[in-house]
């Protein structure tokens, strides 16, 4: 079927006013183009559209069904038109912003939703990547806005301090690690782990720094949030290395011990990265200067 916009509106037309001729009208078309292409149109579907008499036109059976779909199809044309009038005059846009686990789980959620709440014709597209993929996406334009660990940031980038994203250990208030005030990475390695599902930033990272040591972490379990984690821990299911953030919220209601990794790589600056401030888009420069205040 090849019909156009002009034909389901000048359809759609005819059917509100019962007449070829007033509805030809309404489409600013001829009496005799608006005729032919209606003939079009049923030679096209080989079935009679319209049931023609001296006093005008009703619709056939087919005829309803057309009616049916082409007012579905000129009302999404007509949201269309909207939203990309509104992006045009820069009201309306999409951001695209890639965070770490820390992030994305601590720090955002409340920073977003006010964003959101303010901004109501922006729409964010959100997701959780490692540091250096994060790095590595923004200064290649796919994504407009990174949060990412300070040292993973590539030369080039335009950064600004976010959030301090300290690492820590938790175990359940009983384990022995609860009387240590620093422990090292390797030797968690012996512990059972409670972790977050392969693929997020988190659990990337401590896979990486546990295969160069030659090692592997023994997860015994794996949760879809860091909520989630310091329940498990608490439950006594093993250990886990979060960031100090949320432990410190968790340990308010759960019986968790807050223990300090020895290793230099807990120690960590989260960044908020852009290529250039000044060439982002609207809707995202009112986003990075949200983030940034």
């Amino acid at each position: 079927m090849r019909f156009d916009l002009t034909d389901l509106r000048l359809f759609r037309h005819i059917a509100e006013t019962g007449s070829i001729t007033h509805g030809a009208e309404r489409s600013h078309l001829a009496l005799a183009s608006a005729s032919a292409r209606i003939r079009g149109m049923e030679e096209m579907l080989d079935v009679p559209l319209l049931q023609r008499g001296r006093r005008g036109v009703r619709l056939t059976a087919a005829g309803r069904s057309l009616l049916d779909h082409a007012r579905i199809v000129l009302q999404q044309v007509d949201a269309m038109r909207g939203d990309l009038s509104a992006y045009s005059r820069g009201l309306k846009g999409s951001v695209r912003v890639l965070a770490n686990t820390a992030a994305l789980s601590e720090h955002l959620p409340r920073l977003l939703a006010d964003f959101l709440a303010a901004s109501p014709t922006i729409d964010l597209d959100l997701e959780d990547r490692e540091s250096p993929a994060i790095a590595a996406a923004v200064a290649a334009g796919d994504a407009d806005i990174g949060i990412a660990s300070q040292a993973a940031l590539a030369a080039g980038l335009e950064s600004h301090s976010f959030r301090p994203d300290r690492l820590v250990v938790i175990a359940p208030a009983g384990h022995r690690l609860a009387r240590r005030r620093q422990v090292s990475f390797t030797e968690l390695l012996e512990l059972d782990f409670v972790g977050l599902p392969r693929g997020t930033a988190l659990d990337g990272h401590l896979a990486m720094q546990a295969a160069r040591l030659g090692r592997m972490l023994r997860l015994r379990v794996r949760v879809s949030s860091l909520d989630a984690v310091c329940a498990m821990v608490a439950a006594g299911v093993g250990a886990a290395i979060v960031p100090e953030a949320t432990a410190r919220r968790q340990r308010r209601g759960l019986p968790l011990a807050l223990v300090r990794l020895a290793e230099p790589w807990a120690n960590r600056e989260l960044m908020l990265c852009v290529r250039d401030s000044k060439r982002l888009s609207r809707p995202a420069k009112r986003l990075f200067d949200a983030l940034r205040s």
